[in-house]
């Protein structure tokens, strides 16, 4: 009399769906693994003039004037992207525009239109083809080794 799919019981709908990454998994799901990071994003309208800092990774495509800090995270520097800054981070990515030094404990990629004026101070480095580069280079594999002690 009971069709299979009668005798199923549907959790009760709240009228809120979930959440869902970018990726399609509920956040839920996400967050309770051990390796996910949190990361933020800047957007390519906004304009921030200031210190920057934070715990966690951060992807920037607006225009930023001042000095940013993400000691042990990620800093991915959007195609739109234009810094004035001095940056301390983990490890930088740079597919936009960077005036000022770049300081990162594990590595530094600058990518084919990316673009760095200024020094580079790092454990590790790649420049690709194309890419614009002018200052000084210093590394010291050390750097990344310490960060893991």
């Amino acid at each position: 009399m009971w069709s299979k799919q009668q005798t199923q019981v549907e959790p009760p709908a709240t009228g809120h769906a979930p959440s869902a990454t970018p990726f399609g998994m509920p956040s839920s799901s996400r967050s309770s693994s051990p390796t996910a990071r949190t990361s933020a994003r800047l957007g390519s309208s906004l304009q921030i003039k200031g210190h920057i800092t934070g715990t966690e990774d951060l992807q920037i495509d607006g225009k930023v004037d001042g000095q940013i800090t993400l000691r042990g995270h990620q800093l991915t520097v959007g195609s739109t992207a234009q810094l004035n800054s001095e940056i301390h981070a983990g490890e930088v990515v740079v597919y936009g525009k960077v005036v000022g030094n770049v300081h990162a404990r594990d590595r530094v990629d600058v990518k084919t239109d990316g673009s760095v004026v200024g020094d580079i101070s790092t454990a590790r480095i790649s420049i690709e083809d194309g890419a614009h580069f002018k200052g000084r280079i210093e590394i010291d594999p050390a750097k990344s080794q310490a960060a893991a002690d």
